[in-house]
């Protein structure tokens, strides 16, 4: 067996880590906090090692077994009576998905746009605009020349977060007892689900796995691929879980709601001061035009495994499903419902779709003809049947609640 190259070399998990600290993830994790106080940072504890765990699986399929998670799914019903059904059935749940977060991500960069004083009352339009600079990002391949930029922003915001929880004091054993004591309050089912939902990002399982297939040479680069995976995972972990003990000490302490960007502003005086609006506005509005890029992309790399085309950025299927995305989440985004309401409902969307990505992702990772010693163990089997089984029980609790049977 070819001895793997352990030694850390950061790849696709910092994408990925970028991608779900983006202004879904600032925005839920604020409501939480601002909300409930620390009672639900076990959803977030409980995200955060789920996360990790899913996608090691689909670095691990991209490194070890040289496939996106739409090819190996195509591979392995490609001759069953179930291949078409099952094809719409990933396609509707993706495409969905990933439209109705991209309506947030869009909704996320124009709450930016207005915290930094852009285009007060244009909401509508700067949305469209935001969506056609995605496109033309897109189309062109020039976001690769920007996407440090975008992702510098957001680490910045992410910094400012982490001062602003020491600064405000929050108090630490409230934090563990909500990390360690699990607790759900009569109205926090959706929220529960939205943390889940805006950390376990269904579509960052299909773009890692690809990622991971042209970044990793092979099953020599696991050890590589793993630490990536946990380190990046692990710090964007730990910056939601800041936003929430933040909005806990300084807006759950106040009795105040964090219903607009400048209530959201509000965590960070102790750190920014009058900058505040500044720093936020900023780190919404590139968190906002990364995530409006990534979930495209990734939903085109997704239907392109799927039938067979060419699973590549340049690639015209790829760049069609991509536009589609946008264009459809530009409408959602301009329907007139309130950008934080849009940006929770995407999130809880993304947590309700969940539990069927990561069934076809347990599959593909279990069929030793093609990954060998590197298929899933026990453990990792494990880990993605809980993962499953949390989101599937929190998902019909809500439904349930949304009929009037619980």
């Amino acid at each position: 067996m070819t001895a793997q190259r352990s030694r850390i070399r950061f790849g696709p998990g910092l994408l990925v880590a970028a991608a779900f600290i983006g202004p879904g993830t600032v925005t839920t994790c604020t409501v939480a906090g601002a909300s409930f106080g620390y009672a639900l940072l076990w959803a977030l504890l409980f995200a955060t090692a789920a996360t990790m765990g899913l996608q090691e699986m689909a670095a691990r399929l991209g490194a070890a077994g040289r496939m996106g998670l739409g090819e190996a799914l195509r591979a392995d019903f490609d001759a069953s009576a179930l291949k078409w059904p099952l094809a719409a059935l990933v396609v509707l749940a993706i495409f969905a998905g990933n439209a109705a977060y991209e309506g947030g991500n869009l909704a996320g960069a124009a709450l930016g746009a207005e915290a930094l004083g852009l285009g007060d009352g244009a909401h509508s339009a700067i949305i469209l605009g935001c969506a056609v600079l995605a496109a033309l990002l897109l189309l062109t391949g020039s976001y690769r020349h920007i996407e440090r930029a975008l992702i510098g922003l957001v680490l910045v915001m992410a910094v400012a977060f982490i001062g602003a929880a020491i600064l405000v004091r929050p108090d630490f054993g409230e934090i563990a007892a909500g990390l360690f004591v699990p607790e759900l309050p009569a109205a926090g089912t959706m929220t529960a689900l939205a943390l889940i939902g805006t950390t376990v990002v269904p579509y960052n399982l299909f773009l890692h796995a690809s990622a991971s297939k042209a970044r990793w040479s092979g099953p020599e680069d696991l050890g590589a691929a793993r630490s990536d995976t946990i380190l990046s995972v692990g710090l964007g972990g730990v910056v939601s879980m800041m936003i929430v003990a933040t909005a806990a000490a300084s807006l759950f302490r106040y009795s105040l709601e964090a219903d607009s960007a400048a209530a959201m502003a509000a965590q960070l005086e102790p750190v920014a001061g009058r900058f505040a609006p500044l720093l936020l506005g900023g780190g919404l509005l590139a968190a906002g035009l990364t995530s409006s890029i990534t979930a495209p992309l990734a939903t085109g790399y997704a239907v392109a495994g799927l039938f067979g085309w060419r699973a590549d950025a340049s690639a015209r299927g790829v760049k069609g499903v991509a536009v589609t995305v946008i264009l459809v989440g530009a409408v959602l985004g301009t329907s007139g419902t309130r950008p934080v309401d849009l940006i929770l409902a995407a999130q809880v969307a993304n947590g309700l779709l969940l539990p069927i990505i990561a069934i076809f992702l347990l599959w593909a990772m279990n069929r030793r003809a093609r990954l060998g010693a590197h298929a899933n163990g026990l453990f990792a089997n494990v880990v993605g049947v809980i993962v499953v089984a949390v989101t599937l029980l929190l998902g019909a609790r809500l439904v349930g609640l949304a009929l009037g049977l619980l």
